[in-house]
């Protein structure tokens, strides 16, 4: 060898291993990931990048998993690897986390695992038993796959994580438990505006009026508010609006929809005709919430009789606001009188309760407050973002049904599981021999002629449908299958993939639910929006008049002209028309103790008014009545069957628990929630095929690839030959 071409051998080698070295250093530092899945399941969601990157407090992700584990939960160690680095590249500098070694002691405990194994055990994570296969022998093992999350003082756990299913989710769930309320006061950019509009001739009319601390209400408004801004880190901005002028006035009122009043000339009193407004705002970030703090009713024989709000009850008002306002702590409403399915298993007036709704209340309190609401006793929160109804089963009055629509007014989204049937249980005693089941009466609970007047109809009658459950038949009564037929299966094809909450529901099981109608002309008149969510198969029927669920007897229609594809969910979007419009006020019916406690004291509008007193009637309240809702949506599946235990699963893997949640958070505003949670379902059916092309496919596997290797044989040795003429031809020549 040339010792002068020494360097030169030595240059190369030692280039290329510089350059190595730059490239796993390029790697190290330059994270890049490509998700080829059709649902981008190890991409991180919008939802979690904006929870990471808006953390105003260290939040620490404590892992213990055991190393060098069996497949498939190496997988899931990787897997939690590679997002918990997804989430601090988009984080801010409050996100850290870290993996602790804690591997068993019967493998050889590592240096320090042992006081891993303390501190996991001090939060609460736990060793699970895992199955693995090592020299052809089946053993169990002990194995840590846990994390928990410190976020200030709380902390949450994830004590067993054995799959990557919905992990994210979870993730990103606990954070936005963690992220509290002092977390999103502190990241708030700008103060929260509360104000208060009380025109001062209101002042002077209050007194006759009921009112006779009107007067004191700014004062307490801003004591309550200063309070309350103490607490909430100096975020909240109070000021104290006495509008000038009918023009003001009513720019506030075509703004905020507050409470106007008018009176006329009241010579006894020296009170000159006028008008006046009253309401409490508050706005962020183009959002407002308005309370009403004078309430007006019509009560009878008493007539008409105004109050102001609870002082005691001004805080818990603002607070609700401000925290619906800036996103945190949601509540749901749930409808919990009018024989509505029970949200909770103990009710102390009716004992244990045999039928509730346990797996939905248990998916719904992971991200929301259930707030019980009886319309008999109170009122509808306005702070409320959505209602739940499911199965009244008793007739609302007219007043209720004016809570109900005003607060839709208000813009509170309703979510609606009206059954058009109730089943009414034969007496307990019956001739002997005569055994008769439950009969099934058409339903009619008022609200029915609200959803009406919305545009939207349920048929009396229960969808049918041969793409149905199928149920497994015990051998020892013959076995096979039997068709449920009161069970459709809603296909993938006909649910509505078009919005982002339903994107990834590729199935549903309905169970004794009615067929839904639009009246067209009323949706098309108002501007509202109908989007149909999901609708049987093409090979659905109606059961109408006598109602039989039976499976012994009910059998397809011989003739196919009676099936048809049926709407069986829609979600209604706009401004609605009020269904009190151009009606008197409905009055409130109070208890006969109630009103010998007010005969005293109240003033009736059908009694003579005495002299030196004021005629309330003739004061009118304009603003407190809203005749169109602000943009609000509707939710309407006419089956409550939809939301109870034997269709929804505790764990929320299932469609139906899916589709139920992602309803909850799209009419909640959480949309985002809803996309990250869809994108988890696993389950993606084959598309379905007609009986032509079934055959088709059939006959060629059966037939077409025998011919196919026959063809490819031939035009094999077709070739071979061709080219051994043309090798004897030349050397012919």
């Amino acid at each position: 060898m040339d010792s002068r071409n020494l360097p030169e051998n030595f240059i190369k080698p030692l280039i290329y291993l510089v350059v190595i070295i730059l490239v796993n250093i390029a790697g190290l530092t330059l994270y890049l990931r490509i998700d080829l899945t059709k649902n981008k399941i190890y991409s991180l969601s919008e939802a979690s990048k904006e929870v990471v990157s808006t953390l105003s407090e260290p939040l620490t992700i404590k892992v213990f998993f055991t190393q060098d584990l069996p497949a498939p939960h190496n997988n899931t160690e990787r897997y939690l690897h590679d997002l918990l680095e997804e989430y601090a590249i988009h984080a801010n500098q409050y996100f850290n986390y870290r993996f602790y070694n804690v591997t068993p002691e019967t493998e050889g405990i590592a240096k320090g695992a042992r006081e891993n194994q303390a501190l996991a055990d001090s939060y609460g994570i736990r060793p699970v038993q895992i199955q693995v296969l090592e020299k052809d022998e089946v053993k169990f093992k002990k194995a840590y796959m846990g994390l928990v999350l410190i976020h200030g003082d709380m902390i949450e756990q994830i004590p067993t994580i054995t799959s990557t299913d919905g992990l994210e989710y979870k993730l990103t769930t606990a954070i936005q438990k963690l992220n509290n309320k002092i977390s999103a006061l502190l990241s708030l950019h700008d103060k929260v505006q509360v104000k208060l509009y009380l025109s001062s001739s209101l002042k002077k009319v209050a007194p006759f009026m009921g009112l006779r601390k009107l007067s004191e209400l700014p004062g307490k408004v801003k004591d309550v508010v200063n309070e309350l801004g103490e607490k909430s880190y100096g975020k909240l901005a109070y000021s104290y609006v006495d509008p000038v002028g009918p023009e003001e006035q009513e720019k506030i009122l075509q703004k905020y929809k507050i409470m106007s009043l008018t009176w006329p000339t009241l010579p006894a009193k020296n009170i000159k005709a006028g008008e006046g407004i009253i309401g409490l705002v508050m706005e962020y970030g183009g959002r407002v919430r308005t309370m009403q703090l004078m309430h007006v009713m019509r009560i009878p024989i008493f007539g008409t009789q105004y109050s102001l709000v609870d002082p005691s009850r001004l805080e818990q008002m603002i607070n609700d606001n401000l925290e619906s306002l800036i996103g945190i702590n949601m509540d749901i409403g749930y409808l919990a009188d009018h024989g509505t399915l029970k949200i909770s298993r103990y009710s102390p007036m009716e004992g244990e309760q045999t039928d509730y709704l346990s797996s939905f209340s248990n998916l719904v309190s992971r991200n929301y407050t259930i707030r019980e609401i009886n319309l008999k006793d109170d009122s509808i929160p306005e702070s409320l973002q959505s209602l739940v109804i499911a199965r009244p089963t008793e007739e609302f009055t007219d007043y209720e049904l004016y809570q109900i629509d005003q607060a839709l007014m208000g813009g509170t989204n309703l979510a609606i599981f009206l059954d058009s049937f109730k089943e009414v249980m034969p007496p307990k005693q019956q001739p002997y021999g005569y055994n008769r089941g439950p009969s099934y009466v058409p339903l009619n609970t008022g609200l029915e002629k609200l959803l009406d007047h919305y545009g939207i109809r349920i048929k009396n009658s229960i969808v049918l449908d041969e793409n149905c459950y199928k149920q497994n038949i015990p051998r020892r009564f013959g076995g096979g299958e039997r068709p449920i037929y009161f069970a459709p299966l809603i296909k993938n094809r006909f649910i509505n993939h078009g919005l982002g909450f339903m994107k990834d529901i590729k199935e549903l099981v309905a169970l004794k639910i009615s067929p839904l109608e639009l009246d067209e002309q009323r949706i098309s008149k108002k501007g509202i929006k109908a989007l149909n969510l999901f609708s049987s198969s093409e090979k659905s029927w109606e059961m109408r008049n006598r109602i039989n669920f039976n499976p012994m007897y009910i059998r397809p229609p011989s003739s196919g002209k009676e099936e048809e594809s049926m709407p069986l969910a829609y979600l209604l979007e706009g401004e609605f028309p009020s269904y009190f419009a151009g009606k008197p006020m409905p009055e409130k019916m109070v208890k006969e103790s109630e009103s010998e406690n007010k005969g005293e004291k109240k003033s009736s509008e059908n009694t003579p008014v005495r002299k030196g007193e004021v005629d309330l009637s003739k004061i009118q309240g304009k603003g407190v009545f809203m005749a169109k809702s602000r943009p609000a949506k509707i939710l309407l599946i006419a089956s409550s069957a939809m939301l109870q235990d034997n269709i929804l699963d505790r764990e929320g893997k299932g469609p139906n628990s899916v589709f139920v949640m992602n309803i909850l958070d799209a009419l909640n505003d959480r949309g985002d929630i809803a996309a990250m949670r869809g994108k988890t379902q696993r389950f993606n059916p084959l598309n379905e095929s007609s009986a032509l092309v079934k055959t088709v496919v059939k006959t060629f596997n059966i037939a077409g690839l025998p011919i196919l290797v026959i063809v490819f044989g031939l035009f094999v040795w077709f070739r071979r030959h061709s080219r051994k003429r043309r090798i004897q031809m030349i050397f012919q020549k």
